[in-house]
């Protein structure tokens, strides 16, 4: 707790600031807010994470001596709170009740938007705080509306007054994501919290007092909600175009020239900083850079370098610019300096050209750019390439559009005519050659292969399956395993006397979700708490209750030993992605490793990197970022903290263009190949390279008309074959509880997925057992697969499972 403490604040984001804060000591504080007594640590459903306890804003304030005034505010709003909730939910029900449909269909992931309210502002203080909250969660997109993506007008209302009345007032938001702030721009001090984890109450008292100081960058460009772009589709039930291709967050504000409220990458502090002296210089193909930063306020703090290059275009349009390194300060006192270091190779900014399928560099002026924000930066110097360079030859995938990309008038592009130029020719790159498999893994890839080649086709198909106990898997909320109560699901442990063990994988990313509490009698484990989160509990009605009871409601009375597993919530991922500093990231992967060996955990359901495409998708607080160099470190990072811990692996997911929620099983994601490539597939290449995770989990939408799951192309050809992936491909939880709803699309099965490279469906039943034995036995089988097909899929289970469990050295000897 106090680790995580003591890190938050280089998550939060100071956006405006008018040296009324930090407070001299604490004092009296009039709080209001739908954030301040029911603060939300994190989103709902998979990303949730169950904890003994957390620290609200309200508690927080008190543990630090405030005195809060409020209290009648407070509670007279948290009870208009709860019957609005109440009405939300009822009204959920009764429409699900009059389509025929378990009210999950539709309430699963719903938020309720904050309510309008008419409460007198009671209380009087030295300063006040309004904590402005917005919940979010898988299964349901975001709407542009009062309440979610804007202010309501109750809110628009009180934080304008607050700010008229004290002269120090502060906005604090208690976000996953972005909320449009123009009504509010008058206000003088607004602080990003964002959704910190176990610590955030106290942690914002840190901040507020000056015992910390916020050193966050914002990961998205905040904006007013019509200025997004709206090129693409967003939200449409069954095709959704990605017309916009990869003209993506500030790669499109900036092309077109539109001023966001916020823009990428900028954040203030307490203090103040100037950098000074850049050099840069070219080895080979590396690009580095330096320069001196200098703390020249009053409080210590740390400052964010990034640096920006704006590449030519030439046969392929180009954004204005694109982030290729980024470095952070250690903490500066004042007046203190350092010398900031960062690099790229020019190879990570190559183009793809769909025509040729490779990755190039155009001949011309590559700008470099370095600043604070993506709308801060000074030229430093320029690189000349003279000829197009083949950075990689690789081949299509992914399907084809139905749409050319959409591309904006070009702006000019700022340059220096004193700038430094160095001249880059094709001398300077070499043919990166696949990296050689080492002798262990050459041992541990014929051991595992001749593991799978001697089971029989039984073993085999149970190996690609997730494991199950009948009809009484709890798989339809993805809470499916049997050794920890409330993990997502199990490998199968059938072939345990065979050697090879089972492993559990728990769902993540804001910590290890498992049930809170269990007990063990002599016919195994048993929940005594729901691993579920209340925002689905509201929606579970006898319908599913029969599901989960394996067709009984009546509840079972077991005395056995009771045992408490309550886990750690660290920051969402957009909150840990903020503090650019992947050395913070590492830190809470280590606290996520540390509690899956203390309750038994082996594969981690997380990190989840997708892109954030728009503002509106509802799993955007589980993501890190609309930029994928920022997506693909921050992640490669929490990696590494996990899988330092013998026996504990990491699953990167949902691999890939799984942007909304909406329609999420059976939506089809149609992208360019060269938009997958830059902008999609990016983050998880460099955190597959950079990190080498035990898994990568496929999404449930279809890429281009077919699942990815189903897709050879990115399971095999990419993921394996140009990113050297050596680990195991797992499907998300695919269900059928929304089958009742009409869709153009049929769900994933474990037929096409072994087809494609899945090697594991997951959470498994008899169903999916079923499939793959017809698919074995029918050649008119419409995913028809062959014993090589399993071996190939079994192989990377069994790879997985020594692994994890560790008997991957007696496997092989």
């Amino acid at each position: 707790m106090s680790q995580l403490r003591k890190l938050a604040p280089e998550c939060m984001v100071l956006l405006k600031s008018d040296g009324a804060f930090p407070l001299e000591k604490p004092c009296s504080i009039a709080l209001y807010g739908n954030g301040a007594r029911n603060t939300i640590k994190g989103g709902t459903g998979s990303g949730d994470v169950n904890v003994k306890e957390f620290v609200t804003v309200e508690m927080g304030l008190e543990n630090a001596g405030f005195t809060v005034t409020t209290d009648l505010w407070l509670s007279d709003y948290e009870k208009l709170h709860e019957e609005a909730h109440q009405k939300f939910v009822d009204e959920i029900k009764a429409e699900a009740h009059e389509k025929g449909i378990p009210a999950i269909m539709l309430g699963f992931g719903a938020m309720m938007p904050e309510p309008e309210y008419d409460l007198p502002l009671y209380g009087n203080g030295d300063a006040a705080l309004y904590v402005l909250s917005r919940n979010s969660g898988e299964g349901t997109d975001r709407k542009p509306i009062k309440g979610d993506l804007l202010l309501n007008d109750s809110e628009v209302r009180d934080i304008l007054e607050l700010n008229e009345k004290y002269k120090k007032f502060m906005l604090v938001l208690n976000v996953g994501g972005v909320v449009d702030l123009t009504p509010v721009q008058e206000v003088r001090n607004i602080l990003l919290l964002s959704q910190l984890g176990m610590t955030i109450g106290d942690s914002l008292a840190d901040v507020l007092l000056g015992t910390s100081c916020p050193s966050g960058k914002l990961t998205d460009t905040w904006a007013a909600a019509d200025d997004y772009c709206t090129v693409g589709e967003f939200g449409e039930k069954d095709d959704t175009r990605y017309n916009e291709g990869i003209y993506v967050g500030y790669r499109y504000f900036d092309s077109v020239g539109k001023e966001p409220l916020y823009p990428f990458g900028y954040g203030l502090s307490y203090t103040t900083f100037e950098w000074k002296q850049p050099i840069f210089s070219l080895k080979g193909t590396q690009v580095e850079v330096s320069a001196n930063v200098t703390n020249t306020g009053t409080f210590s703090g740390k400052e964010v370098l990034q640096l920006y290059v704006s590449v030519p275009a030439g046969k392929l349009d180009q954004p204005y610019q694109i982030l290729a390194a980024f470095a952070k300060t250690e903490e500066l006192a004042p007046g203190a300096q350092t010398r900031v270091k960062m690099s790229f190779s020019l190879t990570d900014i190559a183009s793809y050209d769909t025509e040729t399928a490779r990755r190039i560099l155009e001949p011309g002026d590559y700008v470099l750019r370095l600043g604070t924000s993506s709308r801060e930066t000074e030229v430093i110097g320029v690189l000349e390439l003279k000829d197009t360079i083949k950075a990689e030859q690789l081949r299509n995938a992914g399907g084809t559009p139905d749409f050319q990309d959409w591309k904006p008038e070009p702006l000019p592009v700022q340059r220096e005519k004193d700038a430094i130029r160095i001249p880059v020719t094709a001398s300077d790159f070499s043919s990166a050659e696949p990296e050689a498999l080492s002798k262990e893994d050459v041992r541990m890839q014929k051991a595992m292969l001749d593991k799978a080649q001697s089971l029989s086709d039984e073993e085999l198909i149970h190996l690609c399956v997730g494991a199950f106990q009948d009809e009484k898997s709890k798989s339809v909320i993805g809470a499916a395993a049997f050794s920890v109560a409330g993990a997502a699901g199990e490998s199968t442990n059938t072939l345990e006397e065979k050697g090879i063990p089972a492993f559990v994988m728990a769902d993540g990313p804001a910590g290890v979700r498992i049930s809170p509490r269990y007990g063990v009698d002599e016919q195994g484990i048993y929940e005594l708490e729901s691993a579920m989160p209340q925002a689905i509990l509201d929606f579970v009605d006898e319908n599913v209750l029969r599901a989960l009871h394996a067709g009984s409601t009546e509840k079972v009375e077991r005395h056995g030993e009771e045992f408490e597993q309550w886990c750690t919530a660290i920051p969402v991922g957009t909150a840990l992605a903020q503090s650019w500093n992947p050395e913070l990231c590492e830190l809470c992967g280590d606290i996520v490793g540390t509690e899956m060996e203390r309750y038994h955990v082996q594969l981690w359901l997380a990190p989840a990197l997708n892109i954030h495409r728009n503002p509106l998708c509802g799993r955007n607080f589980e993501y890190y970022s609309e930029d994928p160099l920022i997506s693909g470190k921050m992640a490669a990072a929490v990696v590494k903290g996990v899988q330092k811990h013998p026996g504990c692996g990491t699953t990167i997911k949902h691999y890939c263009c799984n942007n909304q929620e909406t329609n999420r099983f059976r939506n089809n994601s149609i992208v360019s190949e060269r938009a997958l490539r830059e902008i999609y597939l990016r983050g998880f290449e460099i955190c597959v390279k950079d990190s080498a995770p035990t898994a990568v989990m496929t999404s449930y939408n279809l890429l281009n008309g077919e699942h990815t799951s189903f897709r050879k192309d990115l399971n095999i050809q990419i993921l394996r074959e140009e990113w050297g992936f050596r680990g195991l491909v797992v499907s998300d939880w695919v269900t059928t509880m929304g089958a009742v709803l009409p869709s153009k699309y049929e769900y994933a099965c474990a037929s096409g997925s072994v087809k494609g490279g899945n090697d594991l469906f997951m959470p498994g039943g008899p169903a999916d057992i079923e499939d793959l034995q017809k698919a074995l036995a029918d050649d008119r089988h419409p995913y028809h697969i062959t014993r090589e097909d399993l071996e190939f899929c079994a192989s990377h289970v069994i790879r997985a499972a020594w692994t994890l469990c560790q008997t991957g050295n007696e496997a092989i000897k």
